[in-house]
């Protein structure tokens, strides 16, 4: 029996040391046949190459196929991950994006250079020390901005309206972008703290946040992590922990290998265990801001409000590497206290096109939060309470695509010198007219999808000449679906008065002043409110019975819209 057990040890080092050498032999024989590759290209290729560029897109191609968030980080791009991990960078303080113009200042940070030495948003950037960045991209502008703090850049603008041109020797600094942009009371004594990212110190501002709230007598909480992209594991455990007990566990991570194994339990005392929490969130709401959220369902801690969340459940860690550079790569995927892991794309096994899709239906499993109410795995956080939001009609995307709005405020504020405080401003009708009368010679227009689609329906039936069979059909058709803009400025604008409000508001009172004015029309918080106002239905929404987050999670991908290119300077 013995001599049968020390046979089956050997047999299975053996197979396990088979594998192992079999592996090591499989990547040196890769390695050797890609440095020949490299070489024969580099030699034999018609035109001369760039050996950095062509190696940048080899590695970007391998990296590709595993997952979005494993990523070589070249040297050059160093200070932007920095950025993305500390909030912190050398620059002028300011948000610049493209327009037909050129690159301008889209927001300047309070407090910060940009705004300090008199740039304003809609200021387009003709030079920079002299050079000339009208036809640069929006990366190479920002590239020219950053440097270490106590330098200086010198910048010459157009002022939009006019032919000014101002040269400004900007001083550079250190750059800060917090965490927790804005906190305050709201009526019936409830503290609302806005959380856009989980940089370095994340965790201390919230509980910044929710030490002045409760010290201004506040009986609940709100904490708003819509469209909050995520960040560092760790502080995500920190804003947990304000609202949680020491020794909780918030997270736990599993890998493949043993240092990507961790459990992550809560390490201070918090601020506040008793008072109703409840949490807004979106599509945009991502990792930490998951793991957070999750954390608090799962422990039946807050009622979470709002859309489902985006699905991020794979942890990333940076690896150093040669030559200042570093890859961020995929370890682990984390799960929350009830034992679920919300990520809603299956990288592992991608289709024979390369394509990945969702979690299928039939792999999500029930799990249950410390009250017993059923969640589910594999498709983000679900709600407890869901709020619909429309969908943005086509008139208000173009308007603000087109830079249309933006340009309006830029206008009205050069103009208009007072603007009335973001809790009271409002499009009145003769602000309204105002702006429509600035459309008027802009030569605006847009389609709608239905006409879109209409339009690619026409050109089918032609190439198929089936057209002619139906050319009067398709013509009233036409006429029926085409819009109508004067109408539609009509039908829509409280939608687009949104819009209006929140970039006149930016240009006095910055991003503080934006959130606020968000304040006052926001459909997740008036149900966040009405949850609050009602301490039975809070309370209840905790329990088994009454729970609405029961139903698996929709495994379709949702739409996404496109954005603006927008950088940090």
């Amino acid at each position: 029996m013995k001599k049968k057990l020390v046979f089956f040890a050997l047999g299975v080092s053996l197979f396990v040391l088979g594998g192992f050498v079999d592996n090591e032999f499989k990547i040196t024989k890769n390695l050797d046949i890609f440095f020949n590759l490299y070489k024969e290209v580099n030699y034999f290729y018609v035109d001369d190459i760039d050996p950095e560029k062509i190696m940048q897109s080899g590695i970007d191609g391998m990296l590709k196929s595993l997952d979005p968030y494993t990523t070589f980080i070249p040297e050059s791009k160093m200070n932007d991950f920095k950025f993305q991990t500390t909030g912190q960078y050398g620059g002028i303080g300011a948000i610049i994006r493209r327009s037909k113009d050129g690159v301008l200042i889209s927001e300047p940070y309070e407090g910060c250079p940009a705004a300090k030495t008199g740039l304003l948003a809609g200021d387009v950037i003709i030079e920079i020390d002299g050079k000339n960045v009208k036809d640069n991209t929006v990366s190479d502008v920002s590239e020219l901005l950053k440097g270490e703090p106590g330098t200086n850049v010198t910048v010459l603008i157009k002022r939009p309206f006019s032919d000014e041109l101002i040269k400004k020797t900007i001083r550079r600094e250190k750059i800060t972008i917090p965490n927790v942009p804005y906190f305050g009371m709201l009526k019936d004594s409830v503290g609302y703290i806005k959380l856009t990212n989980f940089t370095t110190d994340a965790g201390e501002e919230v509980r910044k946040a929710v030490k002045q709230l409760k010290a201004q007598r506040a009986k609940a909480y709100i904490l708003d992590l819509r469209d909050n992209p995520g960040g560092l594991l760790n502080e995500a455990v920190k804003v947990a922990n304000c609202f949680m007990p020491k020794k909780q566990l918030v997270v736990y991570t599993k890998g493949r290998i043993k240092e990507a194994t961790k459990e992550h339990f809560t390490i201070d005392e918090p601020e506040d265990t008793i008072s109703p929490v409840i949490v807004l969130v979106n599509r945009g709401s991502a990792s930490a801001s998951e793991i957070v959220t999750g954390a608090l369902q799962d422990l039946d801690r807050a009622v979470i409000v709002g859309q489902r969340t985006f699905g991020k459940g794979l942890v990333q860690q940076t690896r150093p590497l040669s030559y200042n550079t570093q890859l961020k790569v995929t370890t682990a995927k984390y799960y929350i206290p009830s034992g679920r892991c919300i990520q809603a794309v299956d990288y592992s096994h991608r289709n024979e096109d390369g394509s990945v899709g969702h979690i299928p239906d039939s792999l999500i499993k029930e799990f249950k939060t410390r009250n017993g109410r059923k969640v589910y795995d594999g498709g983000g956080i679900i709600p407890d309470i869901k709020v619909i939001k429309e969908k943005v009609s086509d008139i208000t995307y173009n308007l603000y695509l087109g830079n249309y709005i933006f340009d309006f405020a830029t206008q009205y504020c050069a103009k208009n010198k007072k603007i009335e405080t973001p809790e009271k401003f409002t499009v009145t009708d003769t602000l309204y007219d105002q702006f429509i009368t600035f459309l008027k010679d802009k030569d605006f227009d847009y389609k709608t999808k239905s006409e879109e689609e209409l339009k690619k329906l026409i050109d089918i039936a032609k190439k198929e000449k089936y057209y002619q069979h139906a050319e009067q059909e398709f013509a009233m058709l036409k006429e029926k679906l085409s819009h109508n803009k004067e109408k539609d400025l009509q039908t829509f604008r409280n939608e687009i008065s949104g819009f209006i409000i929140d970039e006149i508001v930016t240009r006095k009172y910055f991003q503080k002043g934006r959130i606020i004015a968000s304040l006052q029309n926001d459909i997740e918080l008036d149900s966040a409110m009405m949850v609050i106002k009602n301490k039975k239905r809070y309370y209840s929404l905790l329990q088994p019975s009454t729970a609405i987050v029961a139903e698996k999670p929709k495994t379709d991908k949702d739409n996404e819209e496109e954005k603006d290119e927008e950088a940090d300077e």
